[in-house]
């Protein structure tokens, strides 16, 4: 069994800072992409930001220059930094890998079960 687990999430002002953190633990492999992603209420799941294992980022429009994405593979962890947050990033925040079982020997997505993000004063 492969675990995602996603921390950091809270209560926070419109401005103000916060840092996800996402552990990948189990019978894990190999770990590829990573990536956080967000679904507000009454809203479709949407990708904020990936990162691959060599490290080459990619992020949603809206929040490009507030939010930074990286990973440290020895400690099979992706984390979010969120900056300058606005009111319309309140959301639960999924964390995704693609990772190899080392039991199975097969590839597939693994989702966190979400941590939620509330940006308000």
């Amino acid at each position: 069994q492969v675990q995602v687990v996603e921390s950091g999430g809270g209560l926070v002002q419109p401005g103000g800072s916060l840092k996800l953190s996402c552990v990948v633990s189990g019978s894990v492999e190999s770990i590829y992409g990573m990536a956080w992603y967000r679904q507000a209420p009454g809203k479709e799941r949407e990708s904020v930001a990936t990162i691959t294992r060599e490290g080459d980022r990619t992020y949603l429009d809206s929040v490009k220059d507030r939010f930074t994405i990286s990973r440290d593979n020895a400690k099979k962890s992706v984390y979010l930094e969120m900056n300058s947050l606005k009111s319309e990033d309140t959301a639960t925040y999924y964390c995704n890998a693609d990772v190899t079982s080392s039991s199975t020997g097969r590839r597939y997505p693994r989702w966190g079960q979400g941590t939620l993000v509330t940006v308000s004063s």
